[in-house]
């Protein structure tokens, strides 16, 4: 009575093994949406804003990662000097420099003139 259970289990068939390349799909479905969600848009960033510190130049306008705002007035390998006010000048590293403010673009001759 007791042994027929056992028999029943003991003759089901075996499941099939899983194909070891479906177990890493997943795996590495996850690693490439990291990649193109992740990475790349951060070494994306970190290009720009390398060729950013490379572009300075003097009298530029920057905003430090600190908020300060001011006006290139030194430039050195690591280290950039920047006027912040009357006779107030700030030594700052390049790499803390976060943006460099646009210069207002002139109007276009077309554009100022009124129809």
């Amino acid at each position: 009575m007791y042994l027929a259970p056992l028999i029943m289990q003991a003759t089901a068939p075996d499941a099939a093994a899983p194909n070891p390349i479906m177990q890493f799909l997943p795996f590495a479905a996850i690693l490439l949406v990291f990649y193109f969600l992740i990475i790349r848009p951060q070494q994306k960033r970190q290009k720009e804003q390398r060729a950013m510190l490379e572009a300075l130049k003097k009298g530029d306008t920057v905003v430090t990662q600190g908020g300060i705002i001011g006006k290139i007035s030194k430039l050195e390998d690591l280290e950039a000097v920047i006027d912040v006010g009357e006779g107030m000048k700030l030594r700052v590293l390049r790499a803390m420099i976060v943006d460099v403010r646009g210069k207002p673009q002139p109007a276009a001759a077309n554009d100022s003139k009124a129809s």
